[in-house]
């Protein structure tokens, strides 16, 4: 097997369910030291994170990526055991095979390679691992972004591993994402017989209106390369059970993912004054889970253009899509931050895979992305 396929398996055989890392980032920490990094174990929680750093000063490249996985649901559904790493028909089966596995793996090889070749290459080379990126993200990046920004350390780049490609390595280059916060929102009302309604309060009836309003109203049209934030709603409940019966309350949970128009304290102020102004008696819970982030043309851009373009043989699509990364923490400690990884067509999903041909291509095109920054 190559390096790459050999390492993409060993780490694919650890069951690590998120948030436990199974062994994962002491296996490459372990790698990494006898390459000449210097290795930190950042234990937060009940969450592992890495940081792992060879060269000194700037610039400094972050190679962002994750050892957790999420469930594997049930295994009698899939081919093969999910935790022993399969290769068929030239396709690697496995839970984290391109979620996201093959990349970490890709980006040890690629750092060892470049280490290797560039022994003292200018600026900082880095990898940063965290074991919550598919859970709750509280103890991974979230945290040490934190800790990175109390200790002033300095990150120019960060390319993160996430499956970013549609249909064939490097045809797309994520340049942002859209910010994700989260409402769970409950009216109060009066319960009561649904034949005395003049003694009771049904707070669907009240809320109606305003989830009506919110539901059809565009936010705006767009940034540069993002989408029109949207809202959806995620799941309505309220009642006792018995249809003979008013409900004393309603809760609500819904979502927005926006763009870089709004930030979160906006849009929660604006959905505050929309439901004061339907009158209701209500309280709200948010959750952000990021800010939106955009990389705009520069250095970091250009080049991963460029060698995208080489791998794909055509100019990758530069795109915001897709739901939330790690790369939203890194953002705002001054970081161009892009995603660069393999096709996302199977991630999440039972007999979870990415084909074994780019697998092995993935470290080359880390490698000339790390060249092309620090080399």
């Amino acid at each position: 097997m190559s390096a790459v396929l050999d390492l993409a398996c060993e780490l694919i055989a650890r069951p690590s369910v998120t948030p436990d890392d199974a062994g994962c980032q002491q296996l490459l920490a372990t790698r990494l030291q006898a390459a000449g990094f210097q290795c930190e174990h950042l234990r937060l929680g009940e969450v592992d994170n890495l940081w792992a750093t060879h060269g000194s000063d700037g610039p400094v490249l972050v190679l962002l990526g994750h050892t957790d996985v999420v469930p594997t649901g049930p295994v009698a559904d899939w081919t093969s055991d999910p935790f022993v790493p399969t290769v068929r028909d030239g396709v690697l089966y496995g839970r984290g095979a391109a979620d996201m596995k093959g990349s970490v793996a890709a980006f040890v090889v690629a750092a060892e390679q470049f280490v290797a070749a560039h022994p003292d290459h200018p600026g900082t080379l880095a990898v940063l691992l965290t074991s919550d990126e598919e859970g709750d993200a509280i103890d991974g990046v979230r945290h040490v972004a934190r800790l990175f920004a109390e200790r002033g350390e300095r990150i120019d780049w960060c390319i993160t591993g996430e499956p970013s490609s549609t249909a064939r390595l490097g045809d797309l280059l994520r340049v942002g994402r859209r910010g994700s916060l989260s409402a769970r929102l409950l009216v109060q009302g009066v319960q009561g017989h649904v034949a005395y309604p003049d003694k009771a309060r049904n707070p669907i009836h009240q809320a109606a209106p305003a989830l009506a309003e919110l539901a059809a109203r565009q936010w705006d049209e767009g940034f540069e390369s993002f989408p029109p934030t949207s809202l959806q709603v995620s799941n309505v409940h309220a009642g006792t059970g018995a249809n003979n019966v008013i409900p004393g309350q309603l809760q609500v949970d819904f979502n927005l993912r926006y763009n870089p128009h709004w930030n979160a304290d906006k849009l929660e102020t604006e959905i505050a004054a929309l439901l004061d102004r339907h009158g209701l008696e209500y309280t709200v819970k948010w959750h952000r889970s990021g800010e939106p982030f955009h990389t705009p043309e520069g250095t970091l851009r250009r080049v991963a253009r460029e060698v995208l373009g080489e791998f794909a043989g055509a100019p990758p699509e530069e795109s915001t899509g897709g739901g939330t990364s790690d790369a939203r923490f890194i953002a705002p400690l001054g970081a161009q931050c892009i995603e660069v990884g393999p096709v996302n067509a199977s991630i999440h999903q039972v007999d979870e895979n990415v084909r074994v041909d780019e697998l092995e291509r993935l470290p080359a095109l880390y490698q000339r992305l790390i060249e092309r920054l620090l080399g």
